[in-house]
């Protein structure tokens, strides 16, 4: 058989829990649920660093940020690093890249590795967006979703039918502030939206880091977000459940529209390779670069290192490879894309990308069972209490049972993270015990050799990925570039 194509989509901040092939309790996704009845679902995919830019840049390179270069979104892309994009040209493959590219503003960060590509300046507008390519800007009339699986069909159906292709098709959505299509605004109109389990959580227990983070629904959702103004009886200390509430379903109504355009988008994308015949020998993956809180022990955003963050959703359909109706359980992340892909298109990536840190999960794909396979996910958010959302410093590692994190508390020269020192935390979550996450039993007794393991294994996972674990104010931390400092200082002194 000929070599695959890829179609790779990825949405932004669009949480597992928000797919109804995932068990959602607040929507349905009947085409994103389509790829994994035709293909696998994947249950235990989880990024690296749980914010857009990091996550996107080790999808592409197969590497950690300390590695890439991108630790928070004020960083970019060090292209000393190369992506499986360029892997494949050199293959013989074609490339396009459309919509979301959110890897830096400077030229050096423009998509390379590409024949064609359009992209949105920064986040990138829902309505009427502004797309750049290599000619320039220009305001491309329409909803974005249905812009870019525009583009993408568009340039499927410009690919000679005896050359292999690759497209990156990246949504701007769900991210915020929601903008919906006028088609989807009757959607979870009534208020009728469940509250998770967690909505309430007093976080009590937790350390002070995390307590201390400003993604409170209550209190830090504001009207940019909402698009509206908190009616005065909701305002006010007294009527924070009432508030909470309210702001609840304005953002989960808005947040489901936009994700509904994007699973109608990608029903109009399977059809069409469906109708060109290129079902059988075509990747089609589906993912988004992070997870995203829900009113998840009442909040919104991602950053931290609890599931709803953590997890990335991943459907493959692949029928020449992948049996439909599968799951995988196996631990994977966002560093292992890269390998994986090489490896289907028949590149050995370790010689390709010799600065790759992930692993082909292609024999996980056809059901094997690999022995030697990692059993834990190891993750690392460097944007240290940012004026913004003030989530703190931290690494740690998630395996089948357990997670660990620890809370070092210091921004070690991160572009966009504070110079505050904070006193290190851990935390333990018990995950068979404690799946929602709510006891911090990282003091308790009875976990003291759980933790202690978990530590070692933790140091082990460090260093396998070469990044140096915090000591102290005298820690070597990595060298990142001039410029997203010159560009943070920027943003910093615009933003009201």
């Amino acid at each position: 058989m000929s070599r695959p194509n890829i179609v790779f989509i990825l949405s932004d901040d669009h949480a597992a829990h928000a797919i109804s092939a995932y068990g959602s309790r607040v929507n349905a996704t009947p085409h994103l649920d389509r790829i994994a009845h035709e293909g696998m679902r994947l249950d235990a995919v989880y990024c690296t660093n749980s914010i857009c830019s990091p996550s996107r840049a080790s999808i592409l390179t197969g590497t950690y940020s300390h590695v890439n270069g991108v630790s928070s979104i004020w960083t970019e892309l060090d292209y000393r690093v190369p992506t499986f994009v360029e892997v494949l040209r050199d293959e013989g493959y074609r490339n396009g890249m459309f919509g979301k590219w959110h890897l830096g503003e400077h030229g050096v960060s423009l998509p390379r590795g590409f024949d064609e590509w359009r992209v949105f300046p920064g986040q990138g507008d829902y309505v009427d967006p502004a797309m750049i390519d290599e000619r320039g800007s220009a305001v491309v009339p329409g909803y974005a979703t249905d812009i870019v699986t525009d583009l993408a069909i568009d340039f499927i159906d410009d690919t000679p039918a005896d050359q292999p292709f690759c497209v990156m098709v990246h949504h701007k959505a769900p991210h915020r502030p929601w903008v919906p299509d006028e088609k989807h605004r009757h959607l979870y109109a009534d208020g009728s939206i469940p509250e998770p389990e967690t909505f309430f959580d007093d976080n009590e227990g937790r350390s002070q880091a995390v307590r201390g983070v400003r993604m409170t629904i209550a209190d830090d959702m504001g009207a940019d977000d909402l698009k509206e103004d908190v009616p005065a009886h909701l305002r006010g200390p007294e009527n924070r459940v009432e508030r909470m509430r309210w702001k609840y379903q304005i953002y989960m109504r808005d947040y489901l529209q936009c994700v509904q355009s994007i699973d109608d988008n990608v029903g109009r994308l399977l059809d069409h390779l469906d109708a060109k015949g290129l079902r059988e020998n075509t990747i089609v993956v589906y993912t988004s670069d992070q997870g995203f809180f829900l009113g998840d022990h009442g909040w919104f955003d991602k950053r931290l290192m609890f599931d709803q963050s953590l997890q990335m959703p991943m459907l493959m359909r692949w029928p020449a490879e992948i049996e439909a109706g599968t799951t995988c359980e196996a631990i994977i992340t966002n560093v292992d894309f890269a390998a994986t892909f090489l490896d289907a298109c028949g590149v050995d990536a370790a010689e390709a990308m010799p600065s790759s840190q992930g692993r082909s999960f292609r024999p996980l794909l056809r059901g094997e069972r690999v022995e030697d396979w990692p059993e834990a996910a190891y993750y690392r958010y460097w944007e240290h209490d940012d004026p913004f959302h003030a989530a703190p410093a931290h690494y740690g590692i998630r395996t089948a049972d357990y997670k660990l994190i620890y809370y070092y508390g210091a921004g070690l020269g991160v572009p966009g993270a504070s110079t505050k020192v904070f006193e290190p935390e851990w935390e333990l979550y018990d995950l068979r015990a404690d799946p929602e996450e709510i006891r911090n039993v990282a003091d308790d007794p009875a976990y003291a050799e759980i933790k202690a393991e978990l530590e070692r294994v933790l140091a082990t996972y460090q260093q396998r990925y070469d990044d140096v674990p915090y000591t102290g104010p005298d820690t070597v931390a990595p060298v990142w570039g001039p410029h997203d400092r010159e560009r943070v200082e920027r943003v910093m002194r615009a933003a009201p």
